[in-house]
């Protein structure tokens, strides 16, 4: 753009455009609560990436981010074939010690297949991520035992899934009697969950048991 001054001879340029303090879109605004960015996608993955990002944005604004749902991660299911493993079991209850091997003192002989799995063919194991269940013993890189045969009855732990997301939560009840997801943390990072329309709300397994490696 040009304007031109009262001598009509001398021309100077009016620089337009550009970036101006306070202009553009407000942060934390939008559809997706967040700033944005322009960039390429191939044109057949267009309607794919436009349905993720609503469905994305429709959980910012159903606050179901701000669950702490402090999921699972990989699913494993035991040997289809385990082999019997049984190691003695003593009778010394010493804390952090290690019992006599004298033959009097071996109360029974324990398979950890046994011990840990009640249904074969109806448990798999997920690894725990998250802090949100401590003080239930379960701590982050613990492989969780789950029965999805078990029917869960309030107090148990269980495996639920929320709209797609998995996390590991004991099993209460709401005053209305809807379900509630409670964590195992008195941090308070973690809050209850309260299942209400229109989420998705499924229970996939009691949560029967724990283990962990040390080396």
């Amino acid at each position: 753009m040009f304007c031109y001054n009262n001598q009509m001879d001398n021309v100077t340029e009016k620089k337009v455009g550009g970036k101006r303090p306070g202009a553009g879109r407000k942060a934390g605004s939008g559809a997706y609560l967040e700033a944005t960015t322009v960039m390429r996608v191939p044109l057949s993955q267009k309607t794919v990436l436009v349905d993720f990002l609503a469905a994305y944005a429709k959980k910012q604004r159903d606050g179901l981010f701000k669950l702490n749902l402090d999921g699972v991660g990989e699913f494993a299911f035991p040997t289809e074939t385990p082999i019997a493993r049984s190691v003695p079991l003593y009778q010394s209850k010493v804390p952090a010690g290690f019992p006599s091997p004298a033959d009097d003192h071996v109360e029974k002989r324990l398979d950890p297949n046994a011990y840990l799995i009640d249904q074969a063919d109806s448990t798999f194991f997920v690894t725990i991520q998250g802090e949100s269940m401590i003080e239930a013993g379960l701590m982050p890189g613990d492989k969780a035992v789950v029965d999805k045969s078990k029917l869960p009855v309030v107090g148990d732990i269980v495996l639920a899934m929320i709209d797609g997301e998995f996390t590991i939560k004991t099993l209460a009840k709401q005053k209305d009697g809807n379900p509630k997801l409670l964590p195992a943390n008195a941090s308070g990072k973690y809050s209850p969950i309260l299942i209400q329309e229109p989420m998705r709300f499924e229970i996939w397994g009691v949560v029967t048991g724990s283990f962990r490696r040390f080396r």
